[in-house]
């Protein structure tokens, strides 16, 4: 069945006709609905009770039925994926591009020394390993293990999955490591000894939990994890930060500030000016979007910042706080107002001790079609990566005086800029460049001298020869002009023939920008696709009025931008319907899961990974109450209408003309409930629709706990859009 957007399914339930046929549509009870557009035009939709979904089963994570059921679905994918005589090619491709000696070992600079987690065909579960920065500029870095993450594992009998280690400044000898089983967010911390090279006998350990640990001194630390429902939000995150001296027992900490249960969650931080003065800090997120910001005195109440809503602390540099706006901000009755989208700062030392707002400062204001990326504080500068048009660029910005300058940091033209290590008491920082066709180069950023030099590059992992890349745009329903890129063969014949793959994410304030994959180069370019990124509303491409656009009940437009680009595509004649698939991930699975119902007219494959589908029941599942900001409250009348008309698990018709659907998600995916896809799986296996359906046992929101993984992962992706879009 075909059907136009913003005609004949408009959001909310208001322009529908509901007519119940009473029909059946599964055994469970589910009913069949007869809905009329005002076009006339009908659907046969199955109506899911959210307080009585038959397949709530599935959302048991390891019930013993639900992993019966996921069992039997990824036998049949693996016979059909695993059996096309072209998936072992392509996983051996992918697998050697994965474990490859030559990439790039990303580190993190501080104490002297490039910490760094490495990963290869023998080390599955890492090597966490340092070397000095004259040494890791060289060709062959000296390498000095400091916890082999595979060993551990072995040992303790546990699938470790690395997650990152804080360390305790100036010394860095201390730190607290981050260990999560089989890839979950939930994950214990533990202190380490990096001279003994071992964890510190009755230091500082947590229980598995959501949640954080910050240091304070070398004896205390700041703690919160979502243990017990007294500790958690609703969203399962900790609301109550506590601080934890050395030598006592966790159940002892001293409570330092509570939040509510209703907040997303309550984390602690630390920051240090360059005076070795430190800070404690929180936020509070109220909201997903709206923080109440503290500052944590030792001895005394918390103090709240006087910053709006929607801001967020960024870094601390030359005393100065430094923090953007993600609203209009008038600080002051009768004073400046300050743009959303604004870099801002106030001398924090001023404010800590008069707990009043100091003057504020204007860093650096985005133009239109600009955005901030990341930031980082160095001895001598204050760098931040700034997109013009989703093309990368940095600035190097100094405070002195009461003023901020700035000066242009030279970089490679037309790429996509990504500042990586940064540390206040270091000159050198890192950065990364990369394009869809030129493979990453990392670069030392002096910022004392604003010099840029590449020390280490991947080598092209894909022939690119006679590839281009192109920028157009579409204009979607309501005016607005919607940027992506093409990247194709120079020769491609405007014909419609061209298999394509489209990308998307739209939501979050993500901004998705050119970016460098061996894996899809060598499995999709070189074998003749074309690949599409659309940079839709909901990312932050251009500030945060390009993500509010698409927030809650005005969401249809990020899906309109998308069905416009993909018709822009077919128009132009680089692809038609028979030969594009549409692919998202995570919020982007939500994307293709509404593309999938809305418009199946427009596609010959859609792939949501890691999705969110049940958008009547997103916010009573692990993290999801966390992105009611983001989508809206189900509870609320307007807002759970508005949802109840996007959700792909409440849009199926049963009658229905539909692409094959290839969803994949994890088991141990403690943020996006896997209960999304495998309901969606299951309800369409009862109607009779093609389907693929693939869960991995272990790897989290990744879907991917290690390079094997990883590989399969793209085998298996590829292998079904060759047979969607290619044969």
């Amino acid at each position: 069945m075909m059907f136009k957007r913003s005609i004949a399914w408009a959001a909310g339930v208001s322009v529908l006709a509901l007519a119940a046929c009473g029909q059946p549509a599964s055994e469970e009870g589910d009913t069949v609905t007869t809905e009329t557009s005002d076009t006339g035009s009908t659907r046969e939709i199955v109506q899911i009770d959210p307080d009585n979904d038959p397949r709530v089963w599935l959302e048991e994570v390891e019930g013993e039925e639900a992993l019966d059921w996921v069992e039997g679905q990824n036998e049949r994918t693996f016979a059909r994926l695993q059996g096309d005589e072209r998936y072992q090619g392509l996983y051996d491709q992918a697998l050697e591009i994965y474990q490859s000696e030559d990439r790039i070992p990303y580190g993190s600079y501080y104490g002297g020394y490039v910490w760094n987690l490495w990963q290869d065909a023998e080390h599955t579960h890492g090597l966490w390993r340092r070397t000095t920065l004259e040494s890791y500029l060289t060709d062959t870095p000296d390498w000095d293990v400091i916890l082999d993450v595979d060993a551990l594992s072995e040992t303790e009998e546990t699938n470790w999955v690395w997650r990152g280690a804080n360390c305790l400044a100036p010394d860095y000898d201390r730190c607290i490591l981050t260990l999560s089983d089989g890839g979950s967010d939930a994950a214990v911390r533990r202190e380490f000894d990096i001279s003994d090279r071992a964890f510190v006998e009755d230091g500082f350990v947590t229980p598995e939990a959501k949640g954080g640990v910050s240091w304070v001194d070398a004896d205390t630390v700041m703690v919160g994890l979502a243990t017990s429902e007294a500790d958690s939000t609703t969203s399962g995150y900790p609301s109550v930060t506590y601080r934890w001296e050395r030598g006592t027992d966790l159940s002892e900490a001293t409570e330092a500030l509570r939040g509510d249960r209703t907040d997303v969650g309550l984390f602690s931080f630390r920051v240090e000016d360059v005076d070795g003065t430190v800070y404690m800090m929180a936020s509070e997120a109220d909201t997903f979007y709206e923080t109440t910001w503290w500052y944590l005195p030792e001895g005394s109440e918390p103090v709240q910042l006087p910053l709006p809503a929607k801001s967020t602390i960024q870094e601390l540099y030359a005393g100065e706080l430094v923090f953007t706006v993600e609203e209009d901000w008038t600080p002051v009755a009768d004073g400046p107002t300050y743009e959303s989208g604004s870099l801002l700062s106030f001398t924090f030392a001023d404010f800590a001790e008069t707990g009043e707002l100091p003057a504020v400062k204007t860093v650096f204001v985005p133009g239109p079609r600009q955005s901030l990326g990341s930031i980082g504080a160095t001895a001598s500068a204050l760098l931040v990566a700034i997109d013009e048009n989703v093309v990368g660029g940095l600035e190097a910005f100094h405070y002195a005086d009461g003023q901020w300058t700035s000066d242009t940091v030279p970089v490679p033209d037309n790429m996509t800029i990504s500042l990586g290590s940064t540390n206040m008491h270091e000159d050198i920082a890192f950065m990364n460049a990369e394009g869809f066709l030129t493979p990453d180069t990392l670069y030392t950023v002096n910022a004392a001298e604003l010099e840029v030099e590449p020390i280490k590059s991947i080598p092209e992992r894909f022939n690119t020869e006679g590839l281009i890349v192109e920028q157009l745009e579409a204009e979607s329903t309501d005016g607005t002009m919607v940027p992506y890129f093409v990247v194709r063969h120079e020769d491609t014949v405007m014909d419609g023939t061209t298999p394509t793959l489209l990308y998307a994410y739209g939501g979050f304030q993500v901004s998705i920008r050119p970016s460098y994959s061996g894996s899809r180069g060598r499995l999709w370019l070189e074998n003749g696709g074309a690949y599409v990124v659309a940079n839709i509303r909901g990312g932050g491409e251009f500030g945060p009025s390009w993500h509010q656009a698409g927030l809650k009940m005005n969401r249809q437009r990020i899906y309109d931008d998308l069905i416009s680009v993909a018709e822009d595509m077919h128009s132009r004649g680089l692809t038609s319907p028979r030969h594009t698939g549409v692919y998202g991930g995570s919020n982007g699975g939500l994307l293709t899961g509404v593309m999938y119902t809305q418009r199946p007219d427009l596609w010959n494959a859609v792939v949501s990974a890691v999705p969110l589908l049940d958008m009547l029941r997103y916010h009573t599942l692990l993290a999801g109450a966390s992105w009611m900001g983001e989508y809206g409250d189900p509870s609320d009348p307007d807002e759970g209408a508005f949802l109840r008309s996007i959700s792909p698990y409440h849009n199926v018709d049963a009658n229905g003309e539909y692409p094959e659907l290839y969803l994949f998600t994890s088991t141990r995916d403690d943020r996006v409930h896997p209960g999304h896809a495998r309901k969606m799986a299951h309800l369409l296996e009862e109607l009779g629709h093609d389907y693929l359906y693939y869960e991995n046992t272990a790897g989290g929101h990744s879907a991917a706990a290690n390079l094997a993984e990883s590989a399969r992962r793209d085998a298996l992706l590829y292998t079904f859009l060759m047979q969607k879009l290619m044969d």
